[in-house]
């Protein structure tokens, strides 16, 4: 029996949802291809389209970069970079990476419940 085709538009809407200090959701293919994103109007990441492609591009060379580490260090269970004008997360599903931005003020513990959440949300990609 097949599993449900997962609506992906459905499911970054419900991250981007998760607070209103989220600026940016995706959905990243294992070779870096955006499946699916959405940004809250007026909340910018990256200056263009073209560029937050190229990141999303790169955000999957370091997940194949990270993967050589597993066996000494554990599976990644998130990436957390802080930037002054933006708080950026990935997470890691099976063939999916979860790409999202917030706004760099947030609190940790808001942060850490919004990561359990989205880590819940896409369990199944």
């Amino acid at each position: 029996m097949r599993a449900a085709k997962i609506d992906l538009l459905k499911l970054v809407e419900s991250m981007i949802n998760l607070d209103p200090k989220m600026r940016f959701a995706a959905i990243i293919d294992t070779k870096g291809n955006i499946r699916e994103a959405i940004m809250k109007s007026g909340k910018t990441s990256l200056k263009t389209q073209k560029e937050e492609e190229h990141f999303c591009k790169q955000v999957a060379q370091r997940r194949k970069m990270r993967r050589e580490f597993d066996r000494t260090l554990g599976k990644v269970r998130y990436v957390h970079v802080e930037r002054e004008k933006v708080t950026q997360m990935v997470t890691y599903a099976k063939r999916n990476t979860v790409y999202f931005t917030m706004e760099p003020e947030m609190p940790i513990n808001t942060k850490i419940r919004i990561i359990t959440k989205i880590k819940k949300l896409t369990a199944n990609l």
